[in-house]
Formats: structure tokens, sequence, C-alpha cells
């Protein structure tokens, strides 16, 4: 068990949660909104995406972060910042007999286009999502081949950035140790099991145990389970001695029927791993852990 937790706050993601939530975070200014009010409320590190501010659809607009960046870093409320570099993965292939007539979900890009964001306004994180998946129930893949992941890889250790390396599927944590092997990610490596999303990893105790053994000994690593899984794969994680992440990407209620605010969220998981007899950590004490510096503001 692991008896001091940082929690990880996801604020909102790319997801199609926009009308099924009457307060997913859209704007720049809600997004880093969202990222504060966790960070009050026991968030370590906000997990952050951005959307379109009219459609409400993922982007990966560098203007975008930057605004929601700087809005962070001039307040007064210190947390530590995860920037995705996912976005421009997704490849909707053709229906039928039809699979090179890409859909107008298709958003795929290089390895160095994905980080762009990353290199102009350096965050202390960025997530690294390891291996290629089939994304929910239709013809959405996620793609992040091997190569792409070594280009990737070497240029977030060449920025001073720490990468999250996010594990869909148990692939996944085989080819993150990897790219550790190859010298493409500095000690100690950061993990993020992520577990519940179709047709990755299941959110159970034998899955999760599974990932978890497999693990470098030196490894920092939390773990989800999203929508209802989220709190029970809280609880699990802190059992198999991990840390924790919660929020709005992955889960909109806080009980059945109830909608959700990431602080909210937050104030759940806190509770949770307090219960549980463990401490919560702050953004100081979490970096120490990763090994990271305090950026200037």
């Amino acid at each position: 068990m692991n008896f001091e937790v940082f929690i990880s706050c996801a604020v909102t993601g790319a997801g199609d949660t926009v009308g099924k939530h009457p307060a997913i975070p859209v704007t720049p200014k809600q997004i880093a909104d969202a990222a504060l009010e966790a960070a009050r409320a026991g968030a370590a590190i906000a997990h952050c995406h951005v959307r379109d501010p009219e459609s409400g659809a993922g982007s990966r607009d560098p203007a975008l972060y930057r605004e929601v960046v700087e809005r962070i870093r001039d307040s007064d409320t210190d947390v530590i910042i995860n920037l995705t570099s996912g976005m421009g993965g997704d490849l909707a292939i053709g229906h039928g007999e039809s699979p090179m007539e890409f859909g107008n979900d298709t958003d795929l890009v290089g390895p160095m286009t994905r980080l762009v964001h990353v290199e102009e306004l350096l965050p202390d994180i960025c997530s690294l999502d390891c291996g290629t998946l089939n994304f929910g129930d239709g013809n959405m893949t996620y793609i992040s081949t091997p190569d792409m992941l070594r280009v990737g890889a070497k240029r977030i250790q060449s920025l001073g950035v720490k990468p999250e390396l996010e594990c869909f599927d148990t692939g996944h944590l085989w080819f993150a140790k990897q790219l550790i092997a190859e010298g493409l990610v500095d000690s100690p490596p950061l993990f993020q099991l992520c577990h519940g999303i179709p047709w990755g990893a299941p959110a159970d105790t034998t899955t999760m145990k599974a990932m978890v053994d497999n693990l470098p000994d030196d490894a920092v690593w939390a773990g989800f389970g999203i929508g209802r899984m989220q709190m029970p794969m809280v609880a699990q994680t802190v059992l198999l001695g991990g840390h924790v992440r919660v929020g709005l990407e992955d889960n909109l209620y806080l009980e059945k029927g109830v909608f959700a605010s990431n602080a909210q969220l937050v104030e759940r998981a806190a509770t949770i791993v307090t219960l549980m007899g463990a401490r919560v950590l702050g953004p100081d004490e979490a970096r120490a852990r990763l090994g990271l510096e305090k950026r200037a503001s």
C-alpha cells in the first residue's frame, strides 16, 4: 500500500462530453479555473487538454494551451502542470470495404507536431500515449507507433519535460519499458495506468495488478478507472502502491444522477485516501517524488 499519495486531476479531456454535463470546462479560462479549483481541493497535478471555445471539440491549438498555462502560472495557487500530447493521433477508418476512406473525425499528425505546445510552454509533465489502440466501439483508432514514440520521447527528454507514460493496455507498458531501456526516458519514470477505456485494459483488480507487477523497480506510477469505476480504482491503486487520478475527463458523476465538479472528485478521492490511512501529498512533495524542479512563473 502507498501511504503517501499525490492526486492528479484530468479536468476536461477531449471526449464527447460537452452536452452530457452542464459544466464541462471548454474555454481556456474555464479549464484554468477548473485546474486551480482542483488544486485547492487537494490535487498536486492538473492534467489539461484544450477545447475549441465555440464547438467544445478537442483541439491542439497552441494559443489555447498558452492561455491555460499562463492563467495557471499567474495565479496564487501552486499546481504541477501536465499537458496532453495525445491530440493528433485520431484515425477514423472508413466503413465496410472502404477502410482507406478516412472519416471526418480523422486528425492524424506526426510526433513533432503533437509536441508544438509542449516545446513552447515547457510544462512540468506531458503525457505520452505508449501505443496504438482501438478507441471505442466503432472505427476510431488512436495511432501511436513505435517510431512515433521514439521520436516523441527523445524530443520530450531534450526539453527537460517529464513524460507521463500513459499505458492503456499491457503491450503499451511493454513498449514504455523499451523506451526506458533505450535511454529515451530519464529516471524515475512516471507511468499512468489507464483502465476501462474500450478496448484497452479493463478496470479490475487482476488487470491492474498484472500491470503493476511488470513496472520497473524505480517507477513512480498512478492509475485510474473511468465512469463508475473511478472511485473504486482510487482505492485499488492506493492498495497496490500507486498514486491516483480523477477528474471530469474520466467520469462525470459524483454519484448516480449527481453531476460532479473536478474539485468535488478530488475531494472525494482525498477522503478515500485519508480514510485508508494514507496522506495526500502537496505539489512540492509530488515534485520531490518525481524529480521535478519547480518552474519559474
